[in-house]
């Protein structure tokens, strides 16, 4: 017992070392690039696992569609990256082979496809989520989730720490076989900073007062302690117009379901995993984790993927194609308006509304319903028509 503590101790002192280490790189990564000055924007395009390749492949003809013109001027490269499958992650026994992350790393903004991750405790290699890794390896510090339902009055924009808490080590922890096994928390002053900076100046460009931090801090008090408290902090320093609530996350899972306040919030800004959860929530409200999508923004480089995961389920029973590419479409609209392509993002959107309002399409995930192409197919239609 007392050689398993030694060990277990060891372990946490390289890990304590190395999220020190990390915390001096993150400065320089998170200086942002002017997509304006650039000569060509490169976008990457990976499928990922099950439904991703299907439903990125409508996603990929929205983008070649929109901008046609920039393509051809060469001003834009949408460009394939092959390889970030869960097959090859498996027999390379990495998260990101190193050819695929050296290709990923040549492009400015990536469109990701759901990839799986296999469980632990299955007997299955115990590889490291392949969004986690990129997120770190990119240094992609905010995950950013809008969700709207105009006709409650809700107008919800999500700032995710996507770099810290319990994900940054989650496939690291210790344990004294037999007895117990523990994983890490980390949260950092800078981490923390910029995702409230990032969610604070969301909110003052764009016309928002109310920002609600959600933490658990009456019981994390280390880390959920100290994110509150530099939130609060930096709100006071330098945006003292803002209205900052201090909510815990049990409870602001609750108040998403109650139609009596939940039109009252507009911007959050929250840890890691309770700002997994609550956005799976927030998106069930809104129509499903089909419709929503989800950027993860950094300084040099910014990906966009889907809410849902990869649906092994209906590859399983040969119903992949309809799949509802929304979500990753969504992503698509994201991303325009992430590199300054304003225009073409709004033209999507309302594109997108129409879809929705569209009797002819019914997205069912089942072969009762319409196919991921066809719902593609009446979406350019639509942006054709302005």
């Amino acid at each position: 017992m007392n050689e398993s503590i030694k060990n277990a101790t060891a372990q946490f002192e390289t890990l304590l070392r190395e999220q020190i280490e990390r915390t001096k790189r993150m400065e320089e990564l998170s200086k942002p690039v002017d997509y304006a000055a650039l000569d060509k924007l490169v976008i990457g395009v990976c499928d990922g696992d099950g439904i991703g390749p299907i439903i990125c492949r409508e996603a990929t003809r929205v983008l070649e569609t929109l901008l046609a013109d920039k393509i051809a001027a060469g001003k834009v490269e949408i460009r394939r990256i092959e390889g970030l499958t869960l097959e090859n992650r498996m027999a390379q026994g990495k998260s990101i082979p190193d050819d695929v992350l050296a290709a990923i790393k040549e492009c400015h903004v990536l469109l990701k496809g759901p990839t799986t991750t296999p469980k632990g405790g299955t007997g299955a290699k115990e590889l490291e989520s392949a969004n986690v890794a990129l997120r770190r390896e990119l240094d992609l510090f905010a995950n950013v989730r809008p969700v709207a339902v105009p006709e409650e009055g809700i107008d919800w924009t999500f700032y995710r720490e996507n770099t810290e808490g319990e994900y940054v080590l989650g496939s690291r922890g210790v344990e004294i076989p037999g007895v117990l096994a523990c994983d890490f928390k980390v949260t950092t002053d800078l981490g923390t900073e910029r995702i409230a900076r990032a969610a604070y100046e969301f909110a003052r460009k764009n016309g928002k007062k109310n920002v609600a931090i959600v933490t658990k801090a009456n019981i994390m008090k280390k880390t959920d302690g100290k994110f509150a408290r530099i939130c609060r902090e930096l709100a006071e320093r330098e945006y003292p117009e803002l209205v900052l609530e201090d909510w815990y996350i049990d409870i602001m899972a609750a108040n998403l379901v109650n139609p009596a306040i939940r039109s009252k919030f507009e911007v959050f800004v929250l840890p890691n995993l309770y700002g997994d959860i609550i956005t799976d929530e927030a998106a069930q409200i809104q129509g499903g984790v089909g419709t929503a999508g989800s950027a993860n923004v950094g300084g040099r480089y910014a990906m966009f993927e889907a809410v849902h995961g990869s649906a092994p389920r209906m590859i399983e029973e040969g119903i992949g194609e309809y799949a509802n590419p929304a979500s990753i479409i969504k992503a698509d609209e994201m991303l325009l308006r992430h590199v300054g392509f304003a225009e073409a993002a709004d033209k999507l959107a309302a594109a997108m509304q129409k879809c929705t309002a569209d009797k002819s399409l019914n997205m069912t995930g089942d072969k009762n319903g319409s196919t991921c192409r066809e719902y593609a197919n009446k979406l350019l239609a639509y942006i054709s028509e302005d």
